[in-house]
């Protein structure tokens, strides 16, 4: 096998395996699949550290709540909370605010 048929093989097994990658069927699309995942990575990431940060807050809040002799869960304002989630993201919105409540009950 010649440098050239050699290189073009690569080439060719290269492009293969980054549509298999991305389900992308042109050098183009390929390329912009694989920029906009770095950005979901990247979002992914700061929504992951905001979640954290927010279960952490949460503590401080249920802390205060049980030392004060309260409950720990105030549920009027996790209906207050399903219902933001809801209005701006519809069902699915709902789903992820009780996930995020769910993370974030019973952190003290």
């Amino acid at each position: 096998m010649t440098t050239a048929t050699a290189a073009t093989t690569a080439a060719a097994t290269t492009a293969a395996a980054a549509a298999d990658r991305t389900g992308a069927r042109t050098p183009e699309a390929v390329g912009t699949i694989e920029n906009a995942r770095e950005r979901i990575d990247a979002l992914d990431d700061r929504i992951i550290g905001l979640v954290q940060e927010r279960m952490a807050v949460s503590a401080v809040i249920q802390e205060a709540r049980i030392t004060s002799g309260g409950r720990r869960v105030n549920l009027s304002r996790e209906m207050e909370i399903l219902g933001h989630y809801s209005d701006a993201l519809g069902k699915p919105g709902t789903a992820l605010a009780m996930t995020l409540l769910e993370l974030c009950r019973g952190r003290v």
